[in-house]
């Protein structure tokens, strides 16, 4: 189902796999921190996770970052949880034909997942999907504009080379979109250090497999 709701102008940024001069950036915690925890700063958390949830299209890239990296920081952080309203969604996930009498029901219960963890890329792309379907092409736009911003904070957060360039995720279900995005197919997952390791099939790719840099969620330990 998430390859069916990607857009093409994204899947573009696939030839990093190729390329030897991305440019990006690890992210600095602790000057990320200090920023959102300033009342005074544009990165001012609460004002940013506002900004979020009324889909305001002019949030600027740095400002997805601070959005995206700052949440580790908020005591709603919860790497490891699945929500009981996200559950109510797998169903609608591995259905291969959605039904139009679907649609409002999808939406109540994709807003209400969002709700209790607004940076659910998943979630997110599928509700901007069945948007799409329902014919509402404005909420479309807003919520992809949105799963747009946060994925490019992870995907300028590094190159996934290697461990100590590796994309830095908040939850492991978002290694996954990353994957998905790019349109590369996992064969296997491994720990690597600080970071996970997900390896591609052998003379598929010129990679042979991408680091995501999962520090964050260690410093939560290994369960819910």
């Amino acid at each position: 189902m998430f390859k069916q709701i990607l857009f093409l102008s994204l899947i573009l940024i696939s030839g990093f796999v190729y390329s030897q001069t991305k440019q990006y950036e690890a992210p600095d915690y602790k000057i990320i921190r200090k920023n959102i925890e300033n009342k005074d700063s544009e990165f001012y958390y609460p004002k940013l996770m506002n900004q979020l949830k009324i889909s305001d299209t002019l949030i600027t890239d740095d400002q997805y970052k601070h959005l995206y990296f700052g949440y580790t920081f908020q005591k709603e952080y919860h790497p490891y949880q699945i929500s009981e309203e996200e559950k109510k969604l797998t169903k609608y996930f591995q259905s291969q034909e959605l039904k139009k009498s679907d649609y409002t029901e999808i939406i109540k219960i994709s807003n209400a997942a969002l709700k209790e963890f607004p940076l659910n890329l998943r979630v997110m792309n599928f509700l901007a999907y069945i948007y799409h379907l329902d014919n509402n092409e404005a909420m479309s736009k807003k919520i992809s504009h949105n799963f747009y911003g946060l994925f490019g904070a992870i995907f300028r957060s590094g190159d996934g080379k290697d461990c100590s360039s590796g994309f830095h995720v908040i939850t492991v279900s978002h290694e996954y979109i990353v994957m998905n995005v790019l349109q590369l197919e996992t064969v296997s997952q491994s720990l690597d250090g600080n970071c996970d390791y997900l390896s591609l099939e052998k003379r598929k790719y010129k990679l042979p497999g991408v680091y995501f840099n999962i520090t964050k969620l260690k410093e939560k330990g290994f369960g819910f």
